[in-house]
């Protein structure tokens, strides 16, 4: 990309390093012809991989029928991806949207009627979105600091810990949101114990629990939503990043004992469930089958193993294809080196190293990657 036409974006993202024009499977080509092993999958989007033929092929098909009508009228892809989703919580109404944010956008408006309380738990080092009320549930201050005063009254529990989940208690809550695994505030895995104390409590308060599953969602840890595994299913979900495998769209899940708190009027989303976006999560959603599901809990597995092998390690976590490695040191000089050797990967705060590959990434592919990994950490 020219000088001229990066100075035309406004500067909200670090300078890049790197520009990116072709994808195949876990393998990105940049504008120069050299290829790098992606174990980011644009920050745990690309979860097929780049160009799968499923969401590829499906997207391409609704683009010679029909782009857009408006939530004014049914869509065939729309209703066919709100049933498949609907299936695999076990009953629920979905709303779409655009990304992420706008999905937690909808589930703070969505609890706050249904439940006629305005207050929100939230967790420390958790990350929601950028817009108003879902950077006010960002458990992160520097992030929250430039834009305050924000959305109140949203309190903050320690991740993992009871106590502190219980001491900001209140009768004005109305949503406790969580996500299974923080994503963003150093990939720590949510304990089954801590998440059924954070459901009792949504019971007692009379509150909605809402899981944050951008990040976790549709097969990243292991099995289609991240709360199977926690054997806890909540009132409300959020889904996005990986949901039509870098198309834009998010999606709230409302279970079915929980809906009625929206009526006609009540929100809306000029592009929300896309046909185009929505045709190609349909797609997404058919390929995450068991098979699949099992390749990732199996390669997360070895990709945690090699992680704890690596000079640096201190700690390494996650579930699924979602792996954080904490550093003694800080992250963004090991994920600057990687990409000059040809692997792509992310931070998740000051040192904790983040891999979040396609889901359909190879053992070779990983020992490749820990090979890369090894040469730079060294």
């Amino acid at each position: 990309m020219s000088v001229a036409a990066e100075s035309a974006l406004l500067p909200v993202y670090p300078p890049p390093r790197v520009t990116f024009v072709e994808g195949e499977g876990a393998h990105l080509t940049d504008s120069a012809g050299r290829e790098y092993l992606d174990f980011a999958a644009g920050i745990a989007v690309v979860s097929l991989g780049h160009r799968h033929p499923g969401p590829l092929g499906a997207a391409h098909a609704q683009l010679d029928r029909l782009w857009h009508v408006s939530n004014l009228f049914a869509t065939e892809p729309a209703a066919a991806l709100a049933s498949r989703l609907s299936e695999r919580f076990g009953g629920a109404q979905a709303f779409f949207c655009n990304s992420g944010t706008e999905a937690n956008e909808s589930a703070i408006k969505y609890a706050r009627k249904a439940t006629g309380k305005s207050g929100v738990i939230a967790l420390e080092r958790s990350f929601h979105g950028r817009t108003a009320a879902a950077l006010a549930t960002t458990g992160q201050p520097a992030k929250r600091a430039p834009f305050e005063p924000l959305l109140p009254p949203v309190r903050f529990a320690e991740p993992n810990d009871i106590d502190s989940l219980r001491a900001v208690a209140g009768g004005d809550i109305g949503l406790v949101l969580i996500e299974p695994v923080l994503g963003e505030g150093g990939v720590i895995p949510l304990a089954p114990e801590f998440v059924a104390a954070a459901a009792e409590l949504a019971a007692e308060l009379g509150a909605l629990l809402c899981f944050d599953e951008i990040q976790t969602g549709i097969g990243r840890t292991g099995t289609f939503f991240a709360w199977e595994r926690l054997a806890i299913r909540p009132q409300l979900a959020t889904l996005a990043k990986s949901l039509a495998n870098g198309l834009p769209i998010g999606c709230l899940l409302v279970a079915d004992e929980a809906t009625g708190g929206f009526a006609p009027g009540d929100h809306g989303s000029t592009f929300g469930g896309n046909p185009v976006a929505c045709a190609a999560a349909c797609a997404v959603v058919d390929a995450i089958d068991e098979p699949l599901l099992a390749s990732v809990r199996k390669n997360g597995a070895r990709l945690l193993g090699g992680l704890s092998n690596l000079p640096g390690v201190v700690e390494v976590r996650g579930a699924g294809l979602l792996v954080g490695a904490e550093l003694d040191g800080p992250a963004q000089p090991v994920v600057d080196a990687a990409l000059d050797a040809g692997l792509v990967c992310l931070t998740s705060g000051a040192n904790v190293l983040r891999l979040a590959p396609p889901l359909v990434v190879g053992p070779a592919e990983i020992d490749r990657a820990l090979g890369i990994l090894t040469e730079v950490m060294r």
